[in-house]
């Protein structure tokens, strides 16, 4: 009989439990992965839910910290028993995505057309890490290796949220200088946050209403905290610009008044840089957008993933010049996984982001 390992299994919209599953076999190019420390993303919550449709019986979890355990035959490069971490997103870095430089859209084309958001395979198309073992496909172009003075708390952002949140930094293509409102300050936006200062913003203003995610958002390097059910946070962030609106709006939401409420809070020519994940059709208001012609640019951005990502976030963790250890404000073992999942969804106790060891 196959070795058996403990998983997080989605059973239906509503329900994530623990069970038990085989242990992956490994192919040529694969790796399997003892899950060292893992995470809980609101995207799981939106799989949980119903939200976002997966297979019953999807291992879910896309953010593995962990040891190699096995490698394919063909992999080359690594070594059992080195720590290493995958992103969320695994091209295969072959396909024509790849080849273009667009590794987060992987999916292979069919005669139907393209596949979006096809890079993102862990609990979405494949098992996923909340688990004892994760399989993890194309190891030469996903596997980076763990520095050995870097905890797994330290590089636990890195596969999704930190890789998430400053990609919407990146994509906004902040400048020197730049004035910068994040709308929204769970895991994501606190990244975003932390992001437009790496990329030089000089005024970061933060949104959101709960007073701790606030206070987070100042100490990752927010000027400025926007309260929205005090006040309009279009009409603070007018009033902190002089008018002028913000260069850059990071939406880290996804929701219809986030969206808007970017939209209306940049300056002529300004860019809407897009990370919410959106569960009904946006609108897009007349006068915002300026009937069309206000030269603005609206960017949506899916998490980068490979090796080289992982890489360069790593390296700005161990350079000091980001700390996200202050992110992960509780912690589970697997077999409490259910009881993580029912915290995290209902966002009770201050939770921002959880960290659950096998």
């Amino acid at each position: 009989m196959a070795a058996r390992m403990k998983a997080a299994v989605f059973v239906e919209p509503g329900r994530i439990v623990l069970d038990e599953k085989p242990i992956p076999d490994v192919g040529p190019l694969d790796a399997l992965i003892r899950i060292t420390t893992t995470t809980i993303c609101g995207t799981d919550v939106h799989i949980l839910k119903g939200e976002y449709p997966v297979a019953k019986g999807l291992t879910i979890g896309h953010e593995p910290v962990g040891v190699i355990e096995k490698l394919g035959s063909a992999v080359r490069g690594y070594r059992e028993g080195q720590r290493v971490i995958a992103g969320a997103i695994t091209p295969s870095g072959y396909s024509n995505a790849s080849l273009c430089g667009c590794h987060s859209q992987d999916g292979a084309g069919t005669a139907h057309g393209w596949k979006p958001i096809g890079g993102w395979k862990f609990g979405n198309t494949i098992d996923g890490c909340q688990a004892e073992y994760v399989l993890v496909p194309d190891a030469m172009a996903n596997l980076a290796p763990v520095p050995d003075d870097l905890t797994d708390e330290q590089v636990l952002m890195c596969p999704d949220i930190m890789s998430t949140g400053f990609s919407g930094a990146e994509s906004g293509r902040i400048r020197i200088g730049d004035t910068v409102a994040v709308f929204a300050q769970g895991p994501i936006g606190l990244c975003a946050t932390t992001g437009a200062r790496l990329m030089g913003a000089t005024t970061v203003i933060a949104v959101d209403t709960v007073p701790a995610r606030l206070e987070m958002a100042r100490r990752l390097g927010a000027d400025h905290v926007v309260d929205f059910r005090a006040e309009d946070p279009v009409e603070a962030i007018m009033r902190l610009t002089d008018g002028r609106g913000v260069d850059v709006a990071i939406e880290a939401l996804g929701t219809q008044g986030t969206f808007e409420a970017c939209l209306r809070s940049l300056r002529p020519g300004g860019t809407l840089s897009s990370l919410g994940v959106y569960s009904s059709d946006l609108r897009i208001p007349l006068g915002a957008f300026a009937a069309g012609l206000g030269d603005h640019t609206i960017v949506t951005t899916l998490c980068p993933g490979g090796k080289e990502r992982m890489r360069r976030l790593m390296n700005v963790i161990r350079s000091g010049r980001a700390d996200l250890r202050p992110l992960v404000t509780h912690r589970f073992k697997l077999d409490q996984i259910e009881e993580a999942y029912d915290l995290f969804a209902h966002q009770r106790d201050g939770v921002l982001k959880v960290a659950i060891t096998p």
